[in-house]
């Protein structure tokens, strides 16, 4: 899957894969995912920079582009965040507004289930190949994937089946080491290991375990 970039010649066909990708996506889901993604599509559209990834807009503002009360703004930005759609950049201080960036990678994955309602050439030209990091550092020794059970076990399966590369490249061999109330640790079977997925990694993981425990909000990787 390639990470669309909407920058250059073919800018505006990138943008237009984009919105349709997340189109049929709302399309295909309940009312309340339609609602969801026509109102973030609506920011999209009006006010996101695509060239600095910048999203700034209060939530006043939000509010009379969505028609809802300020409440309703809170709580729909959430799930967004929640999803891992939208990220917080820069956190508003002194009455400045918070800068949100898109994480266009996420969307793309969440959407892929529905690129072939579309037609088969949005599929292979938006398919592609892999972005992940993976294309020039591979682990020093391909782990053996490790049973799990609860949770982990949960968040693996979500992780195989949005990527089956990446997952044994990387998350194959990682094991439940601690587990509290906010915090998921796992363990690596190597140093490099650990710090390459805590580096490169590790949001793609705090979302798949987020949303099969919405109460964890932090991953970390450990090493031997």
């Amino acid at each position: 899957m390639q990470v669309i970039r909407a920058v250059g010649r073919e800018a505006a066909a990138k943008k237009y894969d984009l919105l349709s990708a997340m189109m049929a996506h709302g399309l295909a889901g309940d009312k309340h995912r339609q609602r969801l993604v026509l109102r973030l599509m609506a920011l999209i559209t009006t006010r996101y920079n695509w060239q600095r990834d910048e999203l700034t807009i209060g939530q006043r503002e939000i509010a009379r582009l969505w028609c809802v009360d300020e409440r309703t703004v809170k709580r729909e930005m959430a799930k967004l965040r929640a999803l891992g759609w939208i990220e917080v950049k820069q956190h508003g201080a002194r009455g400045r507004v918070s800068v949100l960036g898109l994480n266009l990678e996420r969307i793309l994955l969440d959407t892929k289930q529905e690129w072939p309602n579309i037609g088969p050439d949005f599929v292979e030209r938006v398919g592609g190949k892999p972005s992940e990091p993976t294309s020039n550092v591979v682990p020093l020794h391909r782990p053996e994937p490790m049973p799990a059970q609860g949770l982990w076990a949960e968040a693996r399966a979500r992780l195989a089946t949005e990527d089956p590369a990446l997952f044994d490249a990387w998350f194959a061999g990682l094991i439940e080491a601690e587990r509290n109330e906010i915090c998921l640790t796992l363990f690596a079977p190597s140093r490099f290991h650990a710090n390459y997925v805590q580096t490169h990694l590790v949001e793609r993981l705090r979302i798949a375990v987020q949303r099969c425990d919405g109460r964890i909000n932090k991953v970390q990787i450990i090493g031997p």
